[in-house]
């Protein structure tokens, strides 16, 4: 209930007092019906049940942001948990290790960036984090993605994210450093992301079609008629040419979260022939509806968020072409 989320159980008692005495006093004119009543009570227990949208889980834009650990002090974080994925991790795995190792709460999980509402203010202080790393040969990022700990490392347990700072941003410390900009920053991603947000509704359905086509999907529609429970689409996975499974899928081109409600509709729409279902969106997903979406006992959802989605993009070239690129090195034009 709202009021109990907000600590304020006088307002809850407050207003069920102040409803029943309105039902005695306006039965006793007989001028309340028991429809009538049942709207009031649907009223106030509406208030109780669901809370504003700035305030359920997903819409977190106005969260006091110093409750988000600073790039600087995610450093050592990132690499003890590199070090227990044993040296090597996805961006996913390394995120989600670091919300275990820092127990962090959900409003501080689900908190978005301010200019990427496709991406989580944490994730994007991981990805400086990350960089910072990277910059002074702790970390290698060997593929898209893939983080691994450089072997001058392999044996050091601690680090100095202090003289880290202080070799690339002399500067006062803050949270939005930039020595140079991580891969999940990039000015093309942000690009991207602004297109997928405002293509075509059947536009953005039928590029996800194309992309589960490349990934080795089989049989894929798009569904366009009105009333098909949620799901936009079916297919089959093939996985090595032998085993194949149907599997059913649903956009969301979104600038927020997508809650673990969104994800209990989609299950619950899913037919007895589906055997797994995939959910896609353009913003991210709360922790809440990632732990929903793999609870065990019930069908699997798999989920594929905006970051996730232009990763899908590069990897097959849809829309993207690789442009080359130089480094500049301006200690060589001194010397020669």
């Amino acid at each position: 209930m709202r009021w109990l989320v907000q600590g304020n159980l006088r307002e809850f008692f407050l207003d069920c007092f102040i409803l029943r005495k309105r039902i005695k006093a306006r039965r006793k004119n007989r001028l309340l019906c028991a429809p009538r009543i049942q709207g009031l009570v649907r009223t106030v227990l509406y208030g109780a049940i669901c809370p504003k949208p700035s305030q359920q889980r997903g819409y977190m834009h106005d969260m006091d942001t110093t409750r988000i650990p600073k790039f600087n002090e995610l450093m050592m974080p990132v690499f003890r948990v590199l070090k227990s994925l044993g040296g090597s991790g996805k961006n996913d795995e390394i995120l989600n290790s670091v919300i275990t190792l820092l127990n962090l709460p959900d409003e501080v999980v689900d908190s978005l960036h301010g200019e990427q509402q496709g991406m989580t203010e944490l994730a994007y202080r991981l990805g400086w984090a990350k960089t910072y790393l990277k910059k002074y040969g702790i970390l290698d990022n060997s593929e898209r993605g893939v983080w691994s700990i450089t072997p001058a490392y392999h044996n050091v347990d601690t680090i100095n994210e202090k003289e880290i700072v202080k070799k690339y941003k002399p500067a006062s410390m803050s949270t939005v450093p930039c020595p140079e900009c991580p891969e999940e920053l990039a000015p093309w991603r942000k690009r991207v992301a602004e297109i997928l947000q405002n293509m075509n509704p059947y536009g953005f359905e039928r590029l996800t079609q194309r992309l589960l086509r490349e990934c080795a999907f089989l049989d894929v529609q798009v569904t366009r008629k009105s009333g098909d429970g949620g799901i936009d689409g079916t297919g089959r996975l093939a996985i090595n040419g032998i085993f194949s499974f149907h599997v059913a899928f649903q956009c969301k081109r979104y600038r927020g979260s997508v809650g673990a409600s969104e994800i209990r509709d989609f299950r619950g729409s899913l037919p007895a022939n589906i055997e797994k279902g995939v959910m896609i969106t353009t913003g991210t997903f709360s922790r809440a509806a990632i732990e929903e979406a793999s609870c065990p006992g019930k069908k699997q959802i798999d989920l594929i968020d905006g970051e996730a989605f232009i990763d899908k993009l590069s990897e097959h070239g849809l829309g993207l072409k690789p442009a080359k690129a130089f480094d500049v090195d301006e200690e060589f034009f001194l010397r020669i």
